[in-house]
């Protein structure tokens, strides 16, 4: 018990350090887990750093990397045209766009973290270029990700059913799947409207065949644009692309081609754009219909690119966010250390001894919350249904609505920026906002680690 308490309070104590003296979070985590890991655990320095999340890394650099050279040759301003003019200028509707998108990719069969990781660079992208707050357009496309995330033939859908009903439970996929989406397309209207949205009712780019009433003015060098009525964190107010509280103008310069997407110059296909969307066709055809990883895929496509068009890797690399790389990266290999150590099960286990089952109920769904912020969903869905087994067996709790809840309290929490979701989120964010980006993501992804499963459990353990 004392090993698992140490464990603990080391994770709380790298967060005061990060928080008050300013240090990296990551680096803090990686002397943590070595520290811990080496005096209380037991494990060597193999042991310590094979945790280290080796597919997450490659994801994030490979996905960042694919869209820094994308956006070099131009095939995201080619993207955010198209996209402008499929809704014929209305910027409102771009972020539902981009939800709408990766839950269809996800519902489809896509790991969450590889749709994310193909629609954030442009959903970012366009944010900055039409002074959308970047928080609500990564949260839209986060949460889409989750909307989509359990329907029958998606990853966690199947893992979900697959436990349930592997534990001899009632299982019921397309009403699991229709709560989750629901829950999620509900709490995208409330982000819609607390980070911005209603300021973007009315405002239109100018496109060919489409009215032109209330147009936005067509941008130079830079995107300029003024907070609302509250910063990115408040309750009350939206955004520009600043992402920052407080009424001051921020002026961003674009790193795509100087010609936005939405002037129509200079964004037709050429042979280095048509190979790019064919590299990123695969990638998305390679993780929904063969489940192979994204990360690998986006390197494997963004080699070809760099050899064809060497002229557009230039720098890059140096757009890769290696800051949040490791920041991630450390924080995660910290709580694998916990994994092993058995703090996590240390934890679960003392929830499922209680005695109250709805309390039982609201505890696992808290634990579920908190740890799949820092890990994995996929891993904590498998983990801890097993742990409500033997009060949903008793029939004190439904079945189906613990499930539901249990499946929202640790899906919702993607947002959080030390999962791959809010990472991909940050490092596609614009470089001088990330820093904001990420602790406005790390407020939202906490509070809806107690948000999300009171509500959850609310709704469907509760009066069930």
């Amino acid at each position: 018990m004392s090993e698992h308490l140490i464990a603990i309070a080391a994770l709380v104590l790298v967060f005061l350090l990060a928080t008050v003296f300013s240090a990296h979070m990551g680096v803090l985590a990686l002397v943590a887990a070595f520290v811990i890991g080496t005096a209380v655990a037991g494990e060597s320095a193999d042991d310590i750093f094979g945790g280290f999340p080796g597919d997450l890394f490659v994801v994030l650099v490979g996905v960042t990397y694919l869209f820094a050279l994308a956006k070099n040759n131009g095939t995201v301003d080619w993207l955010l045209h198209v996209t402008i003019r499929a809704v014929g200028g209305r910027i409102a509707l771009i972020p539902w766009v981009m939800f709408v998108i990766t839950a269809l990719l996800t519902a489809s069969g896509a790991v969450v973290p590889a749709a994310v990781g193909i629609i954030a660079p442009v959903a970012l992208g366009f944010a900055l270029r039409h002074r959308i707050n970047p928080l609500m357009m990564g949260l839209l496309v986060i949460n889409g990700a989750a909307a989509g995330g359990f329907s029958p033939i998606s990853v966690y859908g199947t893992i979900t059913n697959g436990v349930v009903s592997r534990n001899d439970l009632p299982v019921n996929p397309p009403v699991l799947f229709l709560c989750t989406f629901l829950f999620n397309a509900l709490l995208c209207v409330a982000v819609f409207f607390l980070f911005g949205g209603k300021e973007l009712v009315g405002r239109r780019i100018p496109v060919e065949g489409h009215s032109a009433d209330g147009e936005e003015k067509p941008e130079g060098d830079g995107v300029s644009g003024t907070e609302g009525s509250g910063g990115a964190g408040g309750a009350g107010g939206g955004s520009s692309a600043g992402a920052g509280g407080g009424g001051a103008a921020v002026a961003i310069e674009p790193r795509a081609s100087r010609a936005g997407p939405d002037s129509g110059a200079d964004v037709a296909l050429d042979p280095v754009r048509v190979l790019t969307l064919v590299g990123l066709a695969c990638v998305i055809a390679g993780s929904v219909l063969f489940d192979l990883d994204v990360g690998m895929m986006a390197l494997s496509v963004s080699a070809v690119l760099a050899l064809v068009a060497p002229a557009s890797a230039k720098g890059a690399l140096d757009q890769c966010a290696w800051t949040t790389v490791l920041l991630v990266c450390g924080i995660v290999t910290f709580v694998s250390l916990m994994e092993r150590m058995g703090t996590i099960e240390w934890l679960g286990d003392g929830v499922a001894g209680i005695d109250a089952p709805l309390l039982g109920a609201l505890l696992i769904c808290l634990i579920g919350a908190v740890v799949s912020a820092f890990a994995s969903t996929t891993g904590i869905l498998g983990a801890l249904i097993p742990l409500a087994v033997p009060f949903l067996h008793d029939g004190h709790v439904s079945t189906l609505g613990m499930v539901i809840a249990l499946a929202l309290s640790s899906s919702v929490v993607d947002s959080s920026p030390f999962s791959t979701s809010g990472a991909l989120v940050v490092a596609n964010a614009p470089q001088e906002q990330r820093q904001t980006v990420f602790r406005r993501l790390m407020a939202w992804g906490m509070s809806m680690a107690v948000v999300a499963p009171v509500l959850s459990w609310g709704v469907f353990v509760l009066p069930l």
